[in-house]
């Protein structure tokens, strides 16, 4: 558990955006994957864990049938207040923004191409051990991959075009 904390808290925060409940979604997914402790350790139990945050991810999703995304432009006093604030004058919050904004443009994707680039792309899983966990032939995870990195190069590219560069021109 303590070598699965992490890995499944990445992906949780990946797939909802959110540090509190990804931080609830991992611990609800370590629960029952040591509920089902037999059937998980017949096979992969990081997989297994994988899985079953993902089953938890749709199952809240579907319960709430609402997200709120919330890019960096409409945070509240309160959340811009609580981010940290660098030394040297904001310069090393780059790094952050660049993060909140892949983050804020994954939660613009639909959930299945959201858990299918997270799984592929930002876990480095193969094609087929992502097909194995979702469930779906290779080739829907190819496709499914293609048109959600397409989807996210045009929502970050967006975000590219909208940002002033130093000189006060928009970034091409």
């Amino acid at each position: 558990m303590r070598e699965a904390r992490d890995p499944l808290h990445r992906m949780a925060y990946l797939l909802c955006g959110d540090r509190h409940r990804a931080e609830e979604l991992t611990q609800h997914a370590l629960e029952r994957t040591y509920r089902a402790w037999s059937r998980a350790a017949q096979r992969d139990p990081l997989a297994y864990a994988r899985r079953v945050l993902a089953n938890l991810r749709i199952d809240t999703w579907r319960r709430t049938r609402r997200e709120v995304l919330a890019g960096p432009d409409e945070l509240s006093s309160a959340e811009r207040a609580a981010r940290p604030v660098a030394r040297d004058g904001g310069a090393g919050t780059a790094a952050v923004d660049d993060r909140d904004a892949v983050v804020c443009a994954l939660l613009a994707l639909p959930v299945r191409q959201r858990r299918v680039v997270v799984l592929r792309h930002l876990l480095d899983l193969s094609e087929n051990e992502v097909a194995a966990e979702l469930g779906m032939p290779v080739g829907t995870v190819k496709s499914t991959a293609s048109r959600g990195l397409a989807r996210l190069r045009t929502l970050l590219g967006a975000l590219d075009e909208s940002a002033p560069t130093t000189s006060g021109r928009t970034a091409r």
